[in-house]
């Protein structure tokens, strides 16, 4: 189901209304991944990401420069640490241009954004992170608990480092 322009509207206004909130805690379970308005690049559930790594999901939209800047860092995750992270890109819309999905795709395909992708155009896993912000991280441990969560781009150098830290827990534990 797509957003008929009164829904966008609304929600929209919601998100400008609370961005730069998310409230999910330190300990919290990974969410069920439903709700997608469309997968791209493979689909995922909680099941497949638990158990054997940590991961990375990270929110991001099309509208937004400073996430389309931080691609380059997430993919050297991706890339880097392939055989120890596991990394989820969630697309949420800002604006109603965000949710065309050939623009999407377009610009996964110009970034090399090759992890999978959830399409979040009714805002479902965004409402159910308590996310209101782009770019924004969150690293679950191999259990599937939150360990580290932020908003923006301003301290890459903080999500290293803790990527870092739990994958020498994870490595320590296998």
């Amino acid at each position: 189901m797509m957003y008929t322009g009164f829904a966008v509207t609304n929600d929209m206004k919601r998100l400008s209304n609370k961005r730069g909130d998310f409230n999910m805690k330190l300990r919290s379970e990974m969410p069920e991944l439903n709700g997608a308005s469309q997968w791209l690049n493979g689909k995922l559930s909680k099941h497949d990401l638990i158990g054997k790594k940590p991961t990375l999901i990270h929110f991001w939209s099309a509208s937004c420069e400073l996430c389309i800047q931080s691609m380059s860092k997430i993919k050297t995750f991706r890339d880097e640490y392939k055989d120890k992270l596991n990394v989820l890109a969630v697309h949420m819309p800002r604006i109603e241009n965000d949710l065309n999905i050939k623009e999407i795709k377009e610009i996964a395909k110009k970034h090399d954004i090759s992890q999978p992708i959830f399409i979040d155009n009714e805002m479902k896993l965004s409402d159910v992170f308590e996310n209101q912000s782009v770019p924004a991280y969150f690293v679950f441990d191999h259990n599937g608990k939150l360990s580290h969560s932020q908003m923006s781009d301003t301290s890459m150098k903080a999500l290293v480092k803790h990527i870092n830290r739990i994958l020498e827990v994870a490595n320590d534990q296998t």
